[in-house]
């Protein structure tokens, strides 16, 4: 396939992690997934003076040791599904810092992204947000027992709506757009065999699917 690096995008709840599994197993191929274990997550969800700031900086540094090393090693030579674009560190800081965060923030990034090295593909799973708030409150149990907390309603539709304008104008990579609103999560063979009917076919720029 012409396509050696994927990496999958979409705000929680749409199913990245098990995608990027399902579709690894189909292709042979190393999953990467996002190490979402932020000591600083409790107290930013509480809402601590100064912690959105330590999240953030913990999750760009921690994605950027992840890639360096991915690229450094063998494993970057073989085909790779990855459940998260570097980029899109940058749409939790926008949404989460304020200016004089940002501007520090923006330095460090532009630092840390020269060591990384795009994916040859970017899927986008889209859904819209009454949706989106759905399928998290049925996960809420996941955050149970962590000090973690489910996002209201209010950060999850300003989160989706960040997405959507960030892949509209996403440019550095072919994309393919994947409607979700009707997809069964789980993931099974007859929806994987379509997407990656729509994967062999993609060429340079966007291509929107909506899945049967």
């Amino acid at each position: 396939m012409e396509f050696w690096h994927i990496a999958i995008e979409g705000a929680i709840g749409v199913g990245k992690s098990l995608l990027a599994e399902r579709l690894a197993a189909h292709l042979d191929a190393t999953v990467v997934l996002d190490d979402t274990d932020n000591p600083f997550l409790a107290d930013f969800a509480s809402g601590k003076s100064g912690a959105a700031f330590q999240t953030q900086l913990f999750s760009l540094l921690t994605r950027h040791r992840q890639q360096v090393a991915l690229r450094q090693s063998s494993l970057f030579n073989q085909h790779l599904v990855c459940d998260y674009l570097f980029d899109k560190d940058k749409i939790y800081a926008y949404l989460n810092l304020d200016d004089n965060e940002l501007f520090i923030y923006q330095r460090l990034y532009d630092l840390l992204s020269e060591d990384v090295v795009a994916p040859d593909l970017a899927i986008y799973l889209q859904t819209p947000t009454d949706v989106l708030r759905r399928r998290v409150k049925s996960r809420t149990p996941e955050y149970q027992g962590n000090d973690q907390h489910p996002p209201d309603g209010d950060y999850l539709r300003e989160l989706n709506e960040a997405y959507d304008h960030f892949f509209f104008h996403y440019s550095a990579t072919p994309l393919l757009v994947v409607e979700t609103s009707h997809i069964d999560l789980s993931w099974g063979d007859e929806i994987i065999d379509d997407l990656l009917k729509q994967i062999r076919n993609m060429g340079q720029g966007t291509r929107y699917y909506v899945p049967r």
